[in-house]
């Protein structure tokens, strides 16, 4: 499918303001036109994981920086029609749904945008920066009718949906605690202290920027690197991202939700900061959160300057229960059965009846969340990682930083979206730049 760029920036206008269609109906052999927004490495993973599902026509591509944009034209074949402005894809009638890979700082508003313009949306985890944005994102994807799935793609792995079933099962007892966690021993010089420079030519560093607050250019706030190696520094800045809090936290904290019938905690407290590294980041390189949920406590911990854990892993969930304790991760789960102590004679231990298990990894869920989104554009039902349960996923993530960069202790009501204490106020809600807006 060719895209007319004229074409495409004629009916602008209309896209951005009303709601074109509500998903029409599609046979079996339906082609389903995907445009990618975002082509950095976890973009084209996605371009080229969709790509291998039936029916799926890679029809645009964007991206501000001219090194990705021309990757992800040589994954499609250069088939795809490339643009350098979201704008201008967004407004392509022809186009069905798109996924969002940007950096976190554009998810938001690209979504509702997306929906506004009648888009389906595969929209990459975190799924916003502020907890309001995420509201916005949910209300745009109701009010527009919209399929929106967020990139929690774990969700769709076999062996973590078996591991949920045993802890709902009962399998482990009660859980009263969960722990989560990512760690590292890392050189103390970090990322270094690149300065701030004149973008690259081949760069839109003020579209990259957009709702930003303006920064000058520095190769750490852009985070790609030369050789196009996997990594994204953007995510340590507070203009852009929530640091590992929100980006590998999300993930954990997401699979507790899940086991807990997405249940969301209602006092969170944070400690930490820079204890370890000396570049020019800014969210904490060693971080504990604690949440209080309905009936257990859990941890997200982040750290840098040391790299042991009980169970020989840098990442991972640990459900602590009362039979049983589950380590789980992208590898697989282990059960191992407890023992109880009387607490009148310590010598008496009993070992309970649950059943010591190892489960190696199934799948990593990808291909099968990809799956679920196209089948839910046809079907018009919610998705697997539906925007509203990776709202919730991400706005406890976020609250964890809230905690942190506020100094208190936070009580939170799910229920609002609100926290009780004044100092939380400014990190709750994100202000954006001129002429940029959310407006659903």
């Amino acid at each position: 499918m060719e895209l007319n760029r004229r074409d495409v920036l004629k009916a602008g206008a209309a896209a951005f303001t009303t709601a074109i269609f509500t998903g029409r109906v599609r046979g079996a052999n339906d082609r389903i036109a995907l445009g990618y927004i975002g082509m950095g490495k976890m973009g084209r993973a996605n371009l080229e994981i969709s790509m291998k599902q039936p029916n799926v026509e890679p029809v645009a591509v964007c991206d501000v920086f001219q090194r990705n944009l021309d990757s992800a034209l040589k994954t499609t074949g250069g088939k795809a029609t490339a643009f350098k402005d979201f704008r201008e894809l967004l407004a392509a009638p022809s186009i069905d749904a798109v996924m969002i890979a940007t950096p976190d700082h554009w998810h938001a508003y690209m979504t509702v945008e997306a929906c506004k313009a009648g888009k389906d949306v595969y929209v990459e985890k975190p799924v916003c920066v502020a907890p309001n944005e995420g509201l916005a994102m949910v209300a745009a994807a109701r009010k527009y009718e919209r399929v929106v799935q967020a990139g929690t793609m774990q969700r769709s792995a076999k062996h973590f949906n078996q591991a949920v079933d045993l802890i709902k099962s009962g399998a482990l007892g009660k859980v009263t605690f969960v722990r989560t966690w990512n760690y590292a021993n890392v050189d103390p010089k970090g990322w270094g202290n690149p300065p701030d420079t004149d973008p690259p030519t081949t760069l839109n560093w003020d579209l990259w920027l957009g709702p930003a607050p303006e920064h000058q250019f520095n190769a750490n706030r852009f985070g790609v690197d030369p050789e196009d190696v996997y990594y994204s520094t953007f995510r340590y800045f507070w203009d852009y991202a929530g640091g590992w809090m929100t980006d590998w936290g999300v993930h954990w904290l997401d699979i507790v939700q899940m086991a807990f019938d997405e249940a969301m905690p209602t006092t969170i407290s944070a400690m930490g900061g820079k204890l370890v590294t000396t570049d020019n980041l800014e969210t904490p390189d060693t971080l504990q959160v604690t949440y209080q949920y309905p009936g257990f406590v859990a941890t997200y911990e982040h750290r840098e300057g040391n790299d042991q854990s009980m169970f020989d892993k840098d990442g991972g969930i640990l459900f602590c229960g009362e039979d049983a304790t589950m380590f789980l991760d992208r590898g697989g789960f282990q059960v191992i059965p407890e023992t109880r102590w009387d607490v009148r004679d310590r010598k008496v231990r009993t070992q309970t009846e649950a059943k010591a298990m190892k489960v190696k990894m199934s799948d990593h869920g990808n291909d099968t969340h990809w799956a679920n989104f196209l089948e839910c554009m046809k079907t018009r039902k919610k998705p697997t990682s539906d925007i509203e349960v990776c709202r919730r996923s991400t706005t406890t993530c976020l609250m964890g930083n809230v905690a942190f960069r506020s100094g208190v202790r936070v009580d939170f009501d799910p229920q609002q979206t609100t926290a009780k204490q004044a100092e939380a106020a400014p990190f709750m809600t994100r202000e954006y730049r001129r002429p940029w807006k959310l407006d659903v």
